[in-house]
């Protein structure tokens, strides 16, 4: 693994460079040391992933992919409590806020949580799940967190920062999400309002005030660009008409740049530049473009213009080569719209890949703000290649292509910074409303 990736990753120099060989050799003289004592795959995926984290954070890693061998059968045993439903419901029904104590709903599980002495039990009160029955403990947990009990009752522990209560109704245990069910309490405008943003699987608009839309993009994935464009094309009057608008991008990894192509337009001001890429021409990234020029599911042209790349990188084995006639490409309009005036971008950690890449993109216009935090920083070296070991069990991901950005402008394990920081004293569902006010001059 180490050999392919030295010699076929497009990061691998560029980052040897910055640290020096010496730093290397004993990143990896740790790192053989640990080898020797890895006793099951997963155990090894984990390591070998952590051994490329010298190099960046995204757009690199080791999966483990081998299917797993764990059966519905039951491998531990649950303690059972005794509680009266009925009882337990009017017991909610007289406290004024219950906080985590409540009935809630967690296909295929319907679950009740009391709190007992210092911490809380969570037990079936129904459930169509095999292994389970009413009155099983089905979680335990204080404020600095707890367990959580899967299908096949194996324990798995979360800690503090894992238990989360969104709004009244939505509770995060670790990895698994609960919807309470009784008693539901109201949440406040903004509150509900952010949730429904960060729940969307889909794009949508609304409006949030006379003056201000907000559109929420949760992926730029090939596959949500047609529901991002029939958003926009839906309301492009309404846009075309509104002074501001803000765009919640919070959480969204990324994904391909023709999915962002349609908002373009209504941000722009001035030519944006946008800096091109260079491939690393191996035998092995190659052979990717080779598959990609015969792969059908390309139209025609497509796979010619494939094609014709992989046998220009064919012919500088070993060295970086540009597939574009231009180090920059500008993208240029005739007209700017007069409407939005102003728009504020919602970013946060979770940005990465194409998010960035729109962002570079946006933050060149005059009408645009960033509102939030620093994003994750992973679009320097891309292009993925996946590749699996010989052996089945893992992939090995990593970058094809070096962005000519890079020294001048790097962002791997960097990220894009807001014009407008939103610090840790307002809260997630103050978000909206804060770059709502700058934008509204509140």
């Amino acid at each position: 693994m180490k050999k392919t990736f030295e010699d076929n990753d497009a990061g691998f120099t560029y980052i040897l460079s910055k640290k020096g060989k010496d730093a290397y050799e004993m990143h990896n003289s740790a790192y053989l040391k640990k080898v020797k004592k890895i006793t099951s795959d997963k155990e090894c995926a984990i390591v070998l992933d952590r051994w490329m984290r010298f190099f960046r954070q995204g757009h690199i890693g080791v999966d483990y992919i081998a299917k797993d061998t764990v059966t519905g059968a039951v491998v531990g045993k649950s303690e059972t409590i005794k509680v009266d439903t009925r009882e337990f419901e009017k017991y909610l029904t007289d406290k004024k806020d219950p906080g985590y104590e409540g009935i809630w709903l967690s296909e295929p599980y319907k679950i009740g949580i009391k709190k007992t002495g210092d911490h809380y039990v969570g037990f079936i009160i129904e459930t169509t799940a095999e292994n389970w029955k009413a009155g099983e403990v089905k979680a335990k947990f204080n404020d600095d967190g707890g367990a959580y009990y899967t299908r096949n009752k194996t324990e798995v522990k979360f800690a503090k920062s894992g238990l989360k209560l969104e709004g009244k109704n939505d509770l995060q245990l670790g990895n698994f999400s609960l919807k309470r069910t009784y008693p539901v309490l109201k949440n406040d405008a903004e509150t509900e309002l952010d949730l429904k943003l960060l729940r969307s699987s889909k794009p949508f608009l609304e409006k949030l005030n006379a003056t201000t839309l907000i559109l929420r993009i949760p992926f730029f994935e090939i596959t949500e660009k047609k529901y991002i464009d029939s958003v926009i094309r839906v309301n492009r009057a309404t846009i075309l008409a509104t002074p501001n608008l803000i765009i919640d991008l919070r959480n969204n990894p990324g994904g391909s740049d023709e999915s962002f192509e349609e908002i373009l337009p209504f941000l722009y001001t001035n030519p944006i530049r946008s800096v091109g890429v260079d491939f690393l021409s191996t035998k092995l990234n190659n052979q990717r473009m080779l598959d990609l020029s015969n792969n059908t599911e390309f139209d025609e042209d497509s796979r010619k213009q494939l094609k014709k790349y992989y046998e220009k990188l064919e012919q500088s084995l070993g060295k970086f080569v540009s597939l574009s006639d231009q180090k920059v490409e500008i993208y240029k309009r005739d007209s700017v719209y007069t409407y939005p005036q102003q728009v504020g971008i919602l970013i946060n950690e979770k940005n990465g890949s194409t998010t960035e890449q729109f962002l570079l993109a946006a933050k060149q216009s005059k009408k645009v703000k960033l509102f939030g935090v620093t994003t994750y920083g992973m679009l320097d070296i891309s292009h993925v290649h996946t590749l699996a070991f010989p052996c089945g069990k893992f992939e090995l991901f990593y970058g094809l292509s070096r962005s000519y950005r890079i020294p001048g402008m790097a962002i791997d394990d960097i990220g894009l910074q807001p014009d407008y920081y939103i610090d840790g004293t307002i809260e997630r569902n103050g978000w909206v409303k804060f770059a709502n006010e700058v934008l509204n001059n509140k």
